[in-house]
């Protein structure tokens, strides 16, 4: 009993410091300070919706929405647009083609009627033209070779950001309607055998460490589906994924076994 109440207390300090530390990281997003840190969150997380969201064209809405993206393409149209005045500005009339007919008489010969055409190449009138168009050009495929890149990788982003959302919402709800029922279960039916001296106390304070520890992976599978439905709205509406990812549980053995 007193290594059983040791490890709670320090289990119990842990929990209270990562506490701390979210919310001070919470803080530093919201950008507050002085007494504007004193917010209140709720005690508990919100539930499970009662199913998950069905997003069949996940990728078209994420690369139609996403804000980045779409500075992407300004910059790229940006760039076209100086792209096609330097072209404007640098091919002026190089070359004149013009229709030849005319009667041409050789030096004691016949004359004979010349047919074809006259191609005169005429001199630009600047200079440096060709290389602001090169500079122009480089800079435009740079910017597309960007957004290419860009959209491939906000079409990937959000396919993964789906299934961690449908998964973690699996995730959770199993946790919800069948590990934490059936651990009750099994420690309600180990305190009756206590009760009626069939078991002892160290499979009694072993049975209630497995409870606690499916108590606690079931609210770390709550959190890890709000913080995936959280990366979903930002892959879809924001800049992209943020970097609060779900961090791996440790299973409800490996918890009970530490003692």
């Amino acid at each position: 009993e007193q290594v059983f109440y040791a490890e709670i207390t320090a289990d119990l300090a842990t929990a209270r410091q990562q506490a701390t530390s979210a919310r001070e990281r919470l803080a530093r997003l919201l950008g507050v300070w002085g007494g504007q840190v004193d917010f209140k969150l709720p005690k508990a997380l919100p539930a499970l919706p009662r199913s998950p969201k069905s997003l069949p064209n996940i990728e078209v809405e994420a690369v139609g929405r996403r804000v980045d993206l779409q500075m992407a393409r300004i910059e790229l149209d940006l760039l076209a647009k100086a792209l096609n005045l330097t072209e404007a500005t640098r091919f002026v009339t190089l070359l004149d083609l013009a229709g030849i007919s005319r009667k041409t008489k050789e030096p004691e010969g016949a004359p004979f009627r010349q047919r074809g055409f006259d191609l005169q190449l005429q001199i630009p009138i600047f200079d440096g033209g060709e290389v602001r168009v090169r500079q122009a050009a480089e800079s435009y495929n740079i910017a597309l070779n960007r957004l290419t890149e860009k959209a491939v990788n906000v079409r990937s982003e959000a396919r993964d950001a789906y299934r961690v959302y449908r998964s973690t919402y699996d995730i959770a709800g199993h946790y919800q309607r069948e590990v934490v029922p059936l651990r009750n279960i099994i420690s309600d039916e180990a305190q009756l055998r206590y009760g009626s001296m069939q078991i002892d106390v160290f499979a009694l304070l072993a049975e209630a460490k497995l409870r606690i520890a499916a108590q606690r992976a079931s609210i770390d599978a709550r959190r890890d589906f709000w913080l995936a439905h959280s990366d979903l709205q930002s892959v879809v509406d924001g800049g992209g994924r943020s970097e609060n990812q779900p961090e791996s549980r440790p299973s409800t053995n490996s918890l009970a076994s530490g003692g």
